[in-house]
Formats: structure tokens, C-alpha cells, sequence
């Protein structure tokens, strides 16, 4: 076990690197890592349980649940609040925040985020599902925290994270000082250091996007795939594609091998249909902590004013070069009124485009 260093280990190690070192983000961290560990335990023994298939409810956005989407928002609720660092719990599962009122979190002073399973769609067929999370500290200073203290812009992350639970189950996080990642050791039940100062490489050869939607994407979207599917041997073109349909399990792979995540508007999600508060923005986070770009196609997502809990966006995300060219291709090709479009061309010149997609 020698040179094993723990979650545990690694946190409290970490812990000056925060402002406001006072031990509670590293519990409120601890508490994240437990629940996610008997999550684990439920998402590999789904199959020899009644466990799988719909709950036949469904969440704010009208999506139907899966029993293990409400087991994982229950007990990360419960994790949450029986440590007493956390006053609001914001999850996708839930039609309002939940407000942790309980005499352990009479002093709390944060605001998680969190998406408890992500892509439970593919619970029933053995593909990777996760948990992505966010931590933001509360602003107001007295009484009960309100919706006001959640909607929070994403440059005001304390902490962000996600778990994956697949061929081997992975915890990721950030606190702004980089990023590092640690696997789960089933014979201890402990979350190793694994990969340290991650880092995803500044190019890459896969997109990850649903293709099955290609008429409804917005053109620069068709057009980054026209030139993404065009033969370029300088390039490494044609690109790869490879999509999961689970945003941590997609966004992990590129963040080890390099490559970019597009989940654009449609017609039918004139928005984007990914959620920014725990979804895109604990994802943005870490991806530029680890030295990539998350735009919403033209702006910064860490950027966007939240207005309201479920908030929707588009996202691109990934390798910074693959995402400054899907940016330059949606300014030129799908502008909006209130984004300029200076210097377009010479962007597309510099990424070594221009004149080449017709």
C-alpha cells in the first residue's frame, strides 16, 4: 500500500489551497465521496435487484425517472444534509431547491448542485452513468439561504466535480487549483489517487455529438461536421466519433484522450437541453482548470447569469483548438443579434479554415 494516497489524504493535503480553509468544503467533499460510494454499490448490483427500469415518475423537465435516478437523489439529499456543511441541495430531480434545514447545517454556509445520475437512459443497457456536481458558497449571511444564493454565475464555483461509474468507478474534482482524479479501490473502499493534474490535450481526433439530430443543428454545428468528416492528413482528419449519450462518460474520454462534446440548440430545444447549473457549469470548471475552452457555442459558459434553476444551454466543450473552431464556424455561420461578429474571418484564418468549407 505504500505511495496509495487516499481522497481523504489528498483533501486535507489540499486544503490551504482554499481561501476560506476552515475544513468545511473538504467534509462537505468527504460527504460527496460517500454517498457516490454506495451509489456505486447500488449501480453494480442493479441488475440482481429491483433496481432497474422506469420509477414511473417524472422530474421538473418532464423526463422520466429511472429507480435509480430517485435511490441516487435520496441518498445524496441524505449524505448532504447529515453533514452539516450544506444549506441548499439544487438537483435536476427536484421541482425547487431543497433547503437543508436541520440543527447540524444551522451554519452552513453552502450551495450544492448536482445532477445524481447522469445518463440513467442507459442504466438498463450496462453503459457508464455518473454524477456531476457543483459547489458554490452562499451569499447571503443571515436566515435561511434562498433561490438567490443557487443562481449563481459558474465563475463563482468553489468546487466542482463528477463521478463515473463504469469499467472501473472514478471520482474527478477540481477547487480551481487544477484538476485530479481518483479510482476506486473495491478491496480498501477508497477513492486512490490515480491520475494527478489532469491535464486534456490542446487537440484532439473525436467529437462526441448526436448525430441523429444533424438536420436540426444549427449551421456552424454543420459545418464544424462537414469539416470535421473532411480527409486532411495534416489534421488527422476525418475525425472520430464516438458518442455514449452520457455527458460524464463522453466528456471523461476526452478529457484523457482529447477531443470535443457538442450538445447544440434544435429545433425542438431552442435553449440547449443540457442544464447549466449542474450540469454544464461543474463541467466547464473542470475542463478549464484542466486547459480546455466550455462555450455555448459563443460565449464563455462559466460566464452565463443564471436566472432560473433548470436553466437550459448548448455547450461545447472539450479541447481548446477543436472548440475555438466550432466557435469560429457557429460566429460566422449562426450569429445571434447581440454577439458581434468581428473578426470572424481572421479567426477562421488562423484556425486554417477559411475557403475550406464550402
Amino acid at each position: 500500500m505504500a505511495g496509495i494516497k487516499t481522497l481523504g489524504q489528498f483533501i486535507i493535503e489540499k486544503q490551504l489551497d482554499f481561501p476560506y480553509a476552515k475544513g468545511e468544503l473538504s467534509r462537505l467533499l468527504r460527504d460527496i465521496g460517500i454517498a457516490s460510494k454506495i451509489v456505486n454499490r447500488e449501480v453494480n448490483k442493479a441488475g440482481l435487484v429491483d433496481i432497474l427500469g422506469d420509477a414511473g415518475t417524472t422530474n421538473i423537465q418532464g423526463e422520466g425517472q429511472k429507480k435509480l435516478d430517485v435511490y441516487a437523489n435520496e441518498q445524496f439529499i441524505a449524505a448532504l444534509t447529515s453533514g452539516g456543511e450544506c444549506c441548499i441541495v439544487a438537483t435536476e430531480e427536484e421541482d425547487d431547491f431543497v433547503p437543508i434545514d436541520s440543527p447540524v447545517s444551522k451554519n452552513a454556509k453552502y450551495i450544492v448542485c448536482i445532477d445524481p445520475l447522469d445518463g440513467s437512459s442507459n442504466i438498463d443497457c450496462n453503459v457508464a452513468v455518473g454524477t456531476i456536481f457543483s459547489i458554490y458558497r452562499r451569499k447571503s449571511v443571515e436566515g435561511m439561504a434562498t433561490l438567490a444564493d443557487v443562481l449563481q454565475k459558474g465563475t463563482e464555483q468553489v468546487a466542482a466535480g463528477y463521478v463515473i461509474y463504469g469499467s472501473s468507478t472514478m471520482l474527478v474534482y477540481t477547487t480551481g487549483k487544477g484538476v485530479n482524479g481518483f479510482t476506486l479501490d473495491p478491496s480498501i473502499g477508497e477513492f486512490c489517487l490515480s491520475h494527478p493534474n489532469m491535464k486534456i490535450p490542446a487537440d484532439g481526433i473525436i467529437y462526441s455529438i448526436n448525430e441523429g439530430n444533424y438536420v436540426h443543428f444549427p449551421d456552424g454545428v454543420k459545418k464544424y461536421l462537414k469539416y470535421a468528416q473532411v480527409e486532411d492528413l495534416e489534421t488527422k482528419r476525418p475525425y472520430t466519433s464516438r458518442y455514449i449519450g452520457s455527458m460524464v462518460a463522453d466528456i471523461h474520454r476526452n478529457l484523457i484522450k482529447g477531443g470535443i462534446y457538442i450538445y447544440p440548440t434544435t429545433a425542438a430545444s431552442p435553449n440547449g437541453k443540457l442544464r447549466l447549473l449542474y450540469e454544464c457549469n461543474p463541467m466547464a470548471f473542470i475542463i478549464e482548470q484542466a486547459g480546455g475552452v466550455a462555450s455555448d457555442g459563443l460565449n464563455r459558459i462559466l460566464d452565463i447569469e443564471p436566472t432560473e434553476l433548470h436553466q437550459r444551454t448548448s455547450i461545447f466543450i472539450g479541447s481548446a483548438k477543436m472548440v475555438n473552431m466550432a466557435e469560429a464556424l457557429m460566429a460566422e455561420y449562426s450569429p445571434v443579434a447581440t454577439i458581434a461578429k468581428l473578426n470572424t474571418n481572421q479567426k477562421l484564418e488562423e484556425l486554417g479554415v477559411i475557403g475550406g468549407i464550402d
